[in-house]
């Protein structure tokens, strides 16, 4: 096995003045390089490694465990993925069926529990979030939802519980004070039009959290992320100030699109039309990596797209996902021996993509981000 923990750079600098925006750059504070990289103050960003769902490929996801061990490697964010419970509680969870994420499925009490229903247009069978009180769900505890390619992680399954959003804001604060440096939150709404169609909305829960915490501010550690549009702008109605990512998946449509009968894709939010209406209600954009740099006919990291440049021009940021060190995971160019679970050059992929100009990076192993950073930090110096 060709797996290891990087570590190294587990202290990172201060966030203060490091995320530039479109408030920014009307100030006439931000431009970007002959390169497309983002300048404030005449100074190059420093790109933000973003500890997707904590540091993933080595804990559980959405486990304070993998929250916590993802600063303690040097990440700059951590992300939570938000749904919401029968009693309208915030959870840290991937998806509202809960079946593959918990031991739910070999608890003989809540085998009744066990539903199909129609997530975004398609039929799922498994148990859901919403049918659990907190106090149900605290029962339960996480298990690695690859353990085909994350063998390692299942030696902590039933180890950790569900997290609350308000734990993981607590341990924000925790962290933050410990390792000398501030730890951004970077929560996704999961499926916000299903949530509002239960009566669980997840947006004023949200806003309410972001406040209660004084989080709810431009110059916050926050970016609230979704896959949907129209949530969004309904959190910037009701008092969002934090800054807003908008994410673009690979293919298909924003499900408040599909839901309304609007004809528009993901596709047509990425042109630079699309990307100046985006403008509008978010401060970021999160595209799914290959829109960045494709992948070419033989599976090797093709040229990169004008998408970093036409969001900059948009007074965009760009956060790209996912960066995963596993060779399942990797260009067929980036990958080392013949086991699909063993780690090949993720570095290498990383450093190909912060080339392209962009403001951070989500990855299962923030440590690797980190490596990778400081290795284009030497580039872009030398």
């Amino acid at each position: 096995m060709l797996r290891r923990t990087v570590v190294t750079g587990l202290v990172a600098a201060p966030l203060s003045g490091l995320v530039a925006g479109p408030a920014v750059a009307a100030a006439g504070t931000t431009g970007t390089t002959g390169t497309g990289r983002t300048l404030t103050r005449g100074r190059p960003v420093r790109t933000l490694v973003i500890g997707h769902r904590g540091a993933s490929g080595y804990r559980p996801e959405h486990t304070l465990a993998s929250y916590e061990l993802a600063a303690r490697l040097g990440a700059d964010f951590i992300e939570p993925d938000i749904v919401v419970t029968k009693d309208g509680v915030l959870v840290c969870r991937h998806e509202p069926e809960i079946g593959g994420t918990t031991d739910v499925a070999s608890r003989p009490e809540f085998a009744g529990r066990r539903a199909t229903k129609v997530l975004d247009g398609v039929s799922v069978t498994g148990w859901w979030i919403e049918d659990f009180t907190l106090a149900e769900l605290k029962t339960l505890r996480a298990v690695e939802r690859l353990p085909a390619v994350r063998q390692e992680n299942t030696l902590y399954d039933g180890r950790f519980e569900v997290p609350t959003l308000s734990e993981v804001l607590d341990l924000r604060i925790r962290l933050s004070r410990e390792l000398g440096r501030e730890i951004g939150v970077y929560p996704e709404t999961k499926h916000p039009t299903y949530f509002q169609r239960l009566g669980l909305a997840l947006e004023p829960r949200l806003l309410a959290a972001l406040r209660r915490y004084r989080l709810n501010s431009r110059h916050a550690p926050v970016f609230v992320q979704s896959f949907e549009t129209a949530n969004l702008r309904q959190l910037r109605a009701q008092g969002l100030r934090s800054r807003a990512v908008q994410l673009l998946s690979a293919a298909g449509a924003p499900y408040d699109f599909v839901a309304a009968g609007d004809p528009r894709t993901y596709a047509d939010l990425a042109t630079p039309a699309g990307l100046a209406a985006v403008a509008r209600y978010a401060d970021g954009i999160g595209p799914e990596k290959g829109r960045v740099v494709p992948r070419a006919a033989d599976g090797a990291l093709g040229a990169p797209t004008a998408l970093v440049g036409d969001a900059h021009d948009a007074g965009l940021v760009v956060h790209p996902y996912t960066f995963r060190a596993e060779n399942t995971f990797l260009p067929a160019d980036l990958r080392r021996g013949a086991n699909t679970a063993d780690f090949g050059r993720a570095i290498d992929e990383q450093v190909t993509f912060l080339r392209t100009g962009i403001d951070g990076l989500f990855t299962d192993q923030p440590d690797v981000g980190v490596v990778a950073r400081e290795e284009f930090a030497g580039e872009t110096a030398a």
